[in-house]
């Protein structure tokens, strides 16, 4: 539970709370290098660690991991906050606290990224914030392309990649009596009897592709591989894989309509 007293040895129902003006006189001694004075800085801003791992309840992570990951996120940020910024540290502490515990998350899913799609995606998600802050606007999937001279179905794939995966089990509303879950929403669209004059109408259409967009669309859509596993099978690159992809499918929309 996350509302647990002792979190990694630590009652929090105990935690000092700082004033603005002790956090002030705090900081200056720590920029002149007083570790005790870091030390209490620290200790007076672990309820802030608190409040941002409330909003990662329900993934079923460990609390006293989550505190940890965030304790390292306010160390940060208090490595990198400038008084002359004019703002309070609470508010450039929280972005840097959640970004932390965002990363640890995405790194140890259990579904696994790879590194370098990883690093992709952290890349456009830079750049993104980059030009959002000099332009006022968020880039396009062309401009980030340009920008980091990749494909834009590899910036796509990269950016889908880390998106966090949802539970089914994950509650959507709640009426005060009864939770409705993701899994109440869904329902099977495959095995249907008014399914089956579809299906057949597909498998003619996919019979009428040729040799490579038809492996395509059996290894993808039939076999459940993803469109590096494909890639790496047959020897072409994920772009290519997406484009021939992107192909089949305009193919056979024109031969279902």
């Amino acid at each position: 539970m996350i509302n647990k007293v002792e979190i990694c040895g630590v009652n929090t129902s105990k935690l000092p709370i700082l004033s603005n003006e002790e956090k002030n006189e705090l900081f200056i001694k720590i920029k002149n290098g007083d570790k005790e004075a870091r030390e209490k800085f620290i200790q007076g801003n672990l309820r802030l660690v608190l409040s941002v791992i409330k909003r990662f309840r329900g993934r079923g992570e460990n609390p006293d991991d989550l505190f940890q990951v965030g304790c390292i996120g306010l160390i940060k940020s208090i490595d990198n906050f400038d008084l002359g910024q004019n703002v309070q540290f609470s508010t450039y502490a929280v972005p840097m606290i959640i970004g932390e515990i965002r990363r640890y998350l995405r790194d140890n899913n259990a579904i696994r990224v790879s590194r370098s799609i990883r690093d992709l995606a952290y890349k456009v998600i830079s750049f993104k914030e980059k030009y959002l802050k000099e332009k006022n606007k968020e880039p396009n999937l062309e401009e980030i392309a340009k920008e980091l001279e990749v494909e834009v179905e590899e910036i796509a794939f990269a950016l889908d990649a880390i998106q966090d995966p949802v539970s089914l089990q994950e509650p959507v509303f709640n009426d005060g009596t009864d939770n409705i879950f993701i899994m109440d929403q869904i329902y099977d669209i495959k095995n249907t009897d008014d399914k089956w004059a579809e299906n057949i109408t597909i498998y003619e259409a996919v019979k009428r592709l040729n040799e490579k967009e038809k492996m395509i669309v059996d290894k993808r859509f039939f076999e459940g591989r993803t469109q590096m596993e494909v890639a790496e099978e047959i020897g072409i690159s994920q772009a290519q894989v997406s484009r021939l992809e992107k192909s089949a499918i305009d193919h056979i929309k024109r031969f279902y309509k």
